[in-house]
């Protein structure tokens, strides 16, 4: 496992339960955080491998660190199975999937294709990354050992956006509601603005 770490960079993968501009508390006994879920499809085995091994580093790092010298038995693993975890959810379909959160605001970045496809810039508009979009995320993987629970998280460190896709949890683009009617309209008809 020579040059691997507990950080990984996860991507292309499409997000869902995304709440990156705003913390979001689960429920009344825990603390808000920002969060994603990062839906990865079983096919990319490279990335897979990638996750694993740095869970693993992060896992051997909570011996010593978490766990009291010992490998817990019945630890709890980030990186989830989403045809086992999710059967009814189709967006989790012969996919994996990782939950991923922080305490603190990520940066949320995407491309500027008017100042060069290497320059990133700060995406503001809370719209524009939703449960749906793709992209990257840069996740770092640590133990944890907490009332009980013992196992492996994923802080969520930055997300770039990298394109679009189609929302999750039955939202529709006004594009997509209203493109029969648009095609029905005449370009004359008086109640157009």
């Amino acid at each position: 496992m020579d040059n691997v770490t507990t950080k990984v960079m996860i991507g292309e993968v499409r997000f869902s339960y995304v709440h990156l501009f705003a913390p979001d508390q689960i429920d009344d006994s825990s603390e808000p955080k920002y969060s994603v879920s990062l839906i990865i499809p079983k096919s990319n085995k490279r990335l897979i491998n990638d996750i694993k091994a740095a869970i693993d580093i992060a896992l051997e790092n909570g011996v010593s660190s978490k766990f009291g010298g010992k490998k817990p038995t019945g630890w709890k693993s980030p990186l989830r199975d989403g045809d086992l975890d999710r059967p009814d959810d189709n967006a989790y379909a012969n996919s994996f999937f990782i939950n991923a959160s922080s305490r603190m605001k990520p940066g949320v970045v995407k491309r500027d294709k008017v100042l060069g496809k290497n320059a990133l810039v700060q995406i503001t508009d809370e719209e524009e990354v939703y449960s749906g979009c793709y992209g990257y995320a840069s996740v770092n993987f640590f133990a944890f050992s907490t009332a009980g629970n013992k196992g492996v998280a994923a802080g969520l460190n930055n997300v770039l956006k990298t394109r679009d896709g189609d929302y999750l949890g039955g939202r529709v683009s006004a594009e997509a509601d209203f493109a029969d009617v648009a095609a029905q309209l005449n370009d004359d008809d008086e109640d157009l603005y």
